[in-house]
């Protein structure tokens, strides 16, 4: 299985109205240095709409400045129609939202 491959199958494992960081991401997918390669898998998601990249975030919570999917906002308006709130700073509260994967 590929990196990519890899990273996909994690951020398709979050549920819906939950989100992911990039690191985190990165440490399930097999390596907590590949934060920067996740977000390079998700701006060449091979499949919108079924790997759903819009809920993976920063780690301070905050969206990508320009979703590669829609443009500006949309990441955020995507999360907002799965019933996550923003705080006035545009931020998630990762302790309300965060995923936490089942423990194996």
């Amino acid at each position: 299985m590929s990196v990519f491959e890899r990273i996909y199958d994690v951020v398709c494992a979050i549920p819906k109205g939950k989100v992911a960081t990039y690191g985190q991401v990165a440490l399930l997918a097999g390596n907590p240095r590949w934060a920067r390669v996740v977000g390079y898998a998700l701006h060449k998601n091979p499949a919108f709409g079924v790997i759903p990249c819009h809920r993976v975030v920063n780690r301070e919570g905050k969206t990508a400045p320009a979703f590669a999917f829609g443009g500006e906002d949309v990441q955020r308006q995507m999360l907002e129609a799965e019933g996550i709130v923003f705080d006035d700073d545009g931020r998630i509260d990762l302790t309300v939202y965060g995923w936490l994967p089942p423990q194996k």
